[in-house]
């Protein structure tokens, strides 16, 4: 008897978080399609404050050597700076800094917590032209969402990329999924907590 060669295909890390983290991520967008941040600036104003709730809380992680270091642009990703900039150029209060939600040395994790963070940046074209609406722009309060020099689909893919590329054990690759999923559940309660007093 012959042996038979099963041909297996390997799941990338980033599908397996996108399918860990779907329902979660369905959900979230759902949501706040019904807020109608981009209605007048005000609404629009706590879009902001969601943005910038979740990028102080992940701002060392695009300073931390061993990331950048899988992520050769991962500096180049942080969108702190810009959201403050946009906070001041519509005349709103950011609000206060948010305690650090990962271990920037935890690199399963970190990277758990960028794909969600890299993924709203895919997904930003859109909000983009909402912002548009309000008479804002990427030069003028919608400057987090602008778009990367050589493209929202070519900048995903570089970083899905040398997500996909990093070498982690089983056990370091629950650890990335279960930080996903954390991260969608911590975003979900800031939008909460944001359009509760709205």
């Amino acid at each position: 008897m012959s042996d038979v060669l099963v041909a297996v295909e390997t799941v990338s890390r980033a599908k397996q978080l996108k399918a860990a983290t779907g329902a979660l991520h369905e959900a979230l967008d759902a949501r706040m399609m019904g807020a109608d941040l981009f209605s007048s600036r005000d609404r629009y104003a706590l879009f902001l404050a969601m943005q910038r709730r979740l990028h102080a809380g992940i701002a060392p992680l695009y300073g931390e050597p061993a990331l950048a270091a899988l992520v050769p642009d991962l500096p180049g990703r942080a969108k702190l700076v810009e959201i403050d900039r946009d906070f001041a150029d519509i005349g709103a209060t950011p609000p206060a800094d948010e305690p650090v939600f990962v271990d920037p040395k935890d690199v399963p994790a970190a990277l758990g917590w960028l794909y969600v963070a890299e993924g709203s940046s895919l997904g930003a074209a859109f909000l983009l032209k909402a912002a548009e609406a309000l008479g804002l722009s990427v030069e003028h309060g919608a400057r987090h969402l602008a778009a990367h020099p050589e493209g929202r689909g070519l900048h995903w893919r570089r970083f899905t990329q040398a997500l996909d590329a990093v070498e982690l054990t089983e056990a370091e690759e629950a650890r990335a999924e279960a930080a996903a999923v954390v991260a969608f559940r911590r975003v979900s309660r800031i939008a909460e907590e944001t359009l509760a007093g709205a």
